[in-house]
């Protein structure tokens, strides 16, 4: 017996995803920062090692000290660390560099060492003291509490683009990372989506993440009790139309009997009526008993063939003559178009449909035209006439189960246009209603897509 795959969870594949992306970057970024930082750190060392040797020099030679510090000349870049010395001896400065204060930075430091935070000549330093052993004498280092800021925003300012990059870098692969794990979903609800009243089957459950498995499984119980009641419904259907076929023809032999049997003219009115009224309940059921056939089919199920046209319009115009000379209207044909791929029993019985309600609710003197030509690649098969038409209104209700126009005067079921529908949803072909001949009446469109040309 196979045995179904565990369900995965989308759940931790997402979270491990952005998570293993999240790690990775992070740490490309954390090493691009190392570098800048270290560039950065080694310019400052660099600096100080050049300011050390200033000091050297200024304590060990009688060079004077404001030509030890000078500002840089042009083509020589300031230095980063740009720190000030002072010797002190005494409380009195001796010897310092060209931009320190005259007087010590910061006095009071009680150990032989230590630093501190100055305030002179207006400017902020933070300061270094060392003393000798008689604390005589000190050596006061003190750099500009600005020039720290300014290395630090000179920092942060090589290292916000490629930061910024590389935010941009972990938002785009989290984007292709969180749309492949998230690729199941967008099946399973396509699959979801294409379900249509003729296609109930069952969503797979195989492959489906942990967390939407028990959805599927729920909307599989609600489609499978949905095809249930609709093949319990068709059912009915078609078993009450078949039932009452029976009764209804008995019936319309009994009121032949009884019309012979009782011929007198008072009676030939009433007797004519129920005869119409029987023929016209025995057409519903036989609409009925059509659409329960139909429902149920899918496109793979017809037995779609080429099918000659021009014969086919042919029988058409012959079989509907007689009604239509009865009727006092002009029923007419071109063909242009050989050929078209669908089911013969079920194309003819849609364009019955169509020429029947065209002859049956035209007045005396119109004119019914049947026409096949190719279309968009396709074929189009149109019935158009020049009767009183139907308003736009009732033109987007005319393919409904049972919708009729009022105010007709004529006799019907409402199923005619329905079967059309369904017999042109089987074919995959579009059901159009707009104007009729010479702007006037109604036309009714079936066009065939490029599949079913020849």
């Amino acid at each position: 017996m196979k045995t179904e795959p565990t369900p995965w969870s989308l759940r931790r594949r997402l979270l491990g995803a952005i998570l293993s992306a999240s790690i990775v970057l992070w740490l490309a970024s954390l090493g691009i920062a190392t570098v800048i930082a270290w560039q950065e750190t080694n310019e400052v060392f660099d600096d100080a090692l050049e300011e050390a040797g200033y000091m050297i020099m200024a304590a060990t030679t009688d060079w004077d000290e404001r030509r030890l510090a000078a500002p840089p000349g042009p083509g020589r870049a300031a230095r980063k660390a740009d720190m000030q010395y002072q010797v002190v001896v005494d409380g009195r400065v001796l010897q310092r560099t060209a931009d320190a204060p005259a007087q010590p930075f910061t006095v009071g430091v009680g150990d032989s060492h230590g630093f501190a935070d100055a305030e002179a000549d207006g400017r902020r330093w933070r300061v270094f003291v060392v003393r000798d052993e008689t604390r005589r004498v000190e050596v006061q280092v003190g750099q500009r509490a600005a020039d720290r800021f300014e290395i630090l925003e000179e920092l942060a300012e090589h290292l916000w683009p490629p930061v910024l990059g590389m935010l941009a870098l972990l938002a785009l692969v989290c984007w292709l990372l969180i749309g492949r794990v998230l690729k199941p979903l967008r099946r399973t609800a396509a699959a979801i989506a294409a379900k249509t009243p003729d296609d109930l089957a069952q969503v797979a459950t195989a492959g489906q993440p942990r967390e939407v498995l028990p959805i599927v499984q729920a909307l599989n119980g609600v489609l499978g009790r949905l095809d249930s009641a609709l093949q319990a419904e068709r059912r009915f259907t078609a078993d009450a139309a078949h039932e009452l076929r029976t009764p209804l023809a008995g019936l319309h032999m009994h009121v032949q009997l009884l019309q012979r049997q009782h011929p007198q003219p008072e009676l030939a009115a009433p007797f004519q009526k129920l005869r119409q009224d029987i023929a016209r309940v025995t057409a519903l059921v036989d609409s009925l008993l059509m659409l329960a056939r139909l429902d149920p089919l899918a496109r793979t199920q017809l037995a779609a063939q080429p099918v000659a046209l021009k014969p086919l319009l042919e029988r058409l115009l012959a079989a509907h003559a007689p009604q239509a000379q009865r009727r006092g209207i002009q029923l007419s044909a071109s063909c242009e178009l050989e050929t078209v791929r669908a089911d013969p029993a079920m194309l003819e019985i849609a364009l019955r449909n169509l020429v029947d309600n065209a002859l049956r609710y035209c007045p005396a003197g119109s004119r019914v035209e049947i026409e096949a030509l190719p279309h968009a690649g396709g074929g189009r098969i149109a019935v158009r006439d020049d009767g009183p038409g139907v308003d736009d209104a009732s033109r987007r209700r005319l393919s409904e189960r049972f919708f009729r126009v009022l105010g007709q005067g004529q006799a019907g079921s409402g199923l005619g246009l329905s079967i059309v529908k369904r017999i042109a949803d089987l074919h995959g072909a579009a059901l159009g209603f707009g104007d009729g001949l010479d702007g006037r009446g109604l036309g009714v469109v079936l066009d065939f897509p490029a599949a079913a040309a020849p």
